[in-house]
């Protein structure tokens, strides 16, 4: 299906069976619209070329067939249109046309799955609601109900001419099977060869207009009728189109309405009422997911009171309606909605119904289980007006508090770590995958008898937060005051859960990932540094606060024999395990080359020809230094890294001008210039990372002339402190998405 994108003008309706209007709007071609009936499509016959109704009876029959064979509720065909890109959908069966209107039109540059199909030519199969919100979100965030699909492109050699689609009940966790595939391409298969025919026969197989409804079956009442009519409650069978048929003796007096003014009519027609936006998203799922539901409507043509007691049991030939007389809630009426007449605009609604789209696109850009809480009490309580919200994390068969706002402080403390078997609603939205909302914590109460209560007025949503098929925790809205939750709410509600479920399961995976890297790079760095005469050395290291908190960046100290030091500093490209261990391999190899007596450019080289040789795809920058402690004479080699600064004995800072050769890891045959330094007593070299001088937003020579400022306004002082101070000032940025690791070296020995 496609995005809420309603089309303009009026709905034209073709006349049904004895005059009455027809549940179908009229379809095709810049023709007279076909009429269907029981099953087969026909149309005015046009002279010259094919018939009108060939492509209209292809589609029809397409359509029915591939719901038969794969055992569906519902399905059609999208078909191409003069407009290039835009789809529109031609047949429809299962489904009544005007409750789905907005997803008529389909561009094919839109993320949803019929434009998938047709944009790539592959088919596209979900089995459930969870491998949908995977893979197309903003089709669930519209039709968050759980039911799977199948889309399959409509081609013949190099000619598209559309999309078979098949709607049928979910089948949680279980793949479409090779069978289902195979007669799913067979019936696209026999619809692309008879479309192939027309084209050929000059049909430019176009769709314009309206779709064409394909009849399905209706249930009959049978004998059950005398059983039915002794009911005191209304009952009222309707097919896959929304047209009414049977109606027991009891649906006249209670609706106001006679048995013959509601058969043949469409539900919405004869019941303006339940067409209502409030209720609109009741019937779509029932339709879709073919669940039951139940829930309390305001029928203004009741004769005793407003409210009524609506429940919907779909089957495979319609579905079966029982109204009786209801209890007014106890919210407030307007919390639901004032009742309106036929369908709403989708256009209308759109800022509602999709006010929440703001936490989806944050959650995707949330990494840690903190960072998806705060991204949730930010946008989703402020949307729902909500003051209140726990959530909590499954860890093995027990339920953690995680995070909470707004709840007295210590009152959640007593429901930490509750296992799955307690009856709580907390534990029981998350076993049952259902989401239980409570208007008022009256209902909280009775239904939970003895429950601690935090607060005698408000109201509670609990949804279950469940990403891929497996259990995550569970989230708890608390509201201030006694509120319904409309339909749209609620689905809205139940499909942000499954985005904030799968926003906390990666955290989970970043966590991890996480604690392996840091593990990894507090084993890989220097636990301490050499203590040498005439030289003293502080390394600090400081990971990003954006995205993964461990990265390549690493220094070393080598006593490279003779007397001399080596000062090294690096970094390799990324995040994460891969870099920490690129990073690791690159610090034994440094090492290993300064010990051996090798020259700063053969270091640099032979580890330039390791990185090429180990081909991790990654580079790494570096800078290194041999020293000689008591003369203060130095060799520095740089490839593809920040120059280092220099502070001399008088406070003077420079930046140093070291000609470099390119990163390591990327030319075998690259070159590395070495330059002479000398280091008085009392001068400090630093060695750093362009994390200390990348900051968002500001040019990186801005941050080396920081730097190098910070530095030359050191006090004399012990080295860590200037260290420490050094780093400090970039560690307070908020978001500093790379690295830091500095590398100071301070000369103490007198004159030569």
């Amino acid at each position: 299906m496609g995005p809420p994108e309603a089309r303009s003008g009026p709905t034209r309706v073709a006349p049904g069976p004895g005059g009455r209007p027809g549940s179908r709007p009229g379809a095709g071609m810049h023709r007279a619209p076909p009429r269907a009936h029981a099953g087969c499509v026909t149309a005015r016959p046009d002279s010259g070329g094919p018939a009108p109704d060939a492509t209209a009876r292809a589609l029809a029959r397409a359509t029915a067939s591939a719901v038969e064979a794969l055992g569906g509720h519902a399905g059609g065909v999208y078909l191409r249109t003069g407009t290039r890109g835009l789809l529109l959908l031609a047949t429809v069966t299962g489904l009544p046309g005007p409750l789905f209107r907005p997803w008529w039109r389909m561009h094919a540059n839109r993320p949803y799955p019929v434009a998938e199909a047709y944009r790539s030519g592959q088919a596209v199969h979900l089995p459930d609601g969870e491998a949908a919100m995977r893979r197309f979100p903003q089709l669930m965030a519209g039709l968050p109900f759980p039911f799977g699909s199948l889309f399959e492109p409509v081609t013949a050699g190099p000619e598209r001419f559309g999309v078979l689609m098949v709607l049928r009940p979910a089948t949680p966790g279980v793949a479409v099977g090779a069978a289902d595939r195979q007669r799913m391409r067979s019936a696209a298969d026999a619809l692309a060869r008879d479309l192939a025919v027309l084209s050929a026969a000059g049909d430019p197989v176009l769709w314009e207009g309206d779709p064409l409804t394909v009849p399905s079956p209706t249930a009959a009442a049978g004998d059950a009728r005398e059983a039915v009519d002794r009911l005191e409650d209304a009952v009222l069978s309707v097919d896959r189109q929304g047209r009414i048929g049977f109606v027991n003796a009891a649906a006249g007096p209670l609706l106001g309405l006679s048995a013959d003014r509601l058969r043949g009519q469409l539900l919405w027609q004869a019941l303006p009422w339940l067409g209502h936006p409030a209720y609109e998203d009741h019937f779509r799922g029932v339709y879709l997911s073919g669940e039951p539901v139940h829930f309390t409507a305001r029928g203004t043509a009741h004769p005793s009171g407003d409210w009524l007691a609506v429940g919907v049991f779909p089957g495979p030939g319609g579905l079966t309606l029982t109204i009786s007389a209801g209890e007014k809630p106890a919210y407030a009426p307007e919390s639901v909605g004032r009742p309106g007449a036929g369908l709403g605009s989708p256009a209308d609604r759109a800022s509602a119904l999709y006010r929440p789209v703001a936490l989806a696109i944050a959650l995707t850009e949330a990494v840690t289980a903190r960072q998806v809480s705060a991204v949730v009490t930010d946008e989703l309580l402020p949307a729902f007006g909500g003051r209140q919200l726990a959530i909590y994390l499954l860890d093995e068969r027990h339920l953690h508090l995680a995070w909470e706002t707004g709840f007295p402080q210590g009152f959640l403390n007593r429901f930490d770590g509750v296992s799955l078997d307690v009856r709580l609603p907390g534990v029981e939205t998350l076993t049952t995958g259902r989401p239980m909302f409570f208007e008022s914590m009256q209902h909280l109460a009775a239904a939970y008898p003895g429950i601690p209560l935090d607060a005698d007025v408000g109201a509670r949503a609990f949804l279950p937060l469940i990403a891929s098929g497996r259990p995550v925790g569970s989230c708890i809205l608390g509201f201030d005051q006694p509120r319904g939750f409309s339909p749209e709410e609620r689905t809205v509600l139940t499909a942000l859960a499954g985005l904030i479920a799968q926003a906390l399961e990666r955290a989970r995976r970043y966590d991890s990932e996480a604690a392996l890297a840091r593990g990894l790079q507090a084993a890989l760095l220097p636990h301490r540094l050499p203590v040498l005469q005439d030289v003293d050395t502080v390394g600090r290291y400081l990971p990003g606060t954006v995205g993964m908190d461990v990265g390549g960046d690493w220094y070393d100290v080598i006593p490279a024999g003779g007397g001399l030091l080596a000062l090294v500093i690096g970094d390799v490209q990324g995040h994460g395990v891969a870099a920490a261990a690129t990073m690791g391999q690159l610090r034994s190899a440094v090492r290993a080359f300064a010990l051996s007596g090798n020259t700063p450019a053969q270091v640099v080289r032979g580890t330039n020809q390791l990185l090429i040789d180990l081909d991790p795809g990654q580079f790494a920058s570096c800078c290194y230094v041999l020293l000689d402690p008591a003369t203060g004479h130095a060799l520095a080699v740089r490839a593809g890294h920040p120059q280092p600064l220099l502070r001399h004995p008088d406070g003077r800072t420079e930046v140093l001008d070291l000609p470099g050769g390119v990163v390591l890891g990327v030319d075998a045959g690259g070159d590395y210039p070495v330059t002479e330094l000398e280091l008085e007593p009392g001068a400090v070299l630093a060695l750093y990372t362009d994390g200390m001088v990348e900051i968002p937003g500001t040019d990186i020579d801005e941050g080396v002339e920081r730097l190098r400022a910070s530095l030359a306004a050191a006090r004399p002082s012990p080295l860590t402190e200037t260290a420490d101070r050094l780093v400090s000032e970039v560690g307070t940025i908020a978001d500093r998405p790379d690295d830091i690791a500095l590398l100071l070296a301070c000369r103490t020995g007198s004159p030569a």
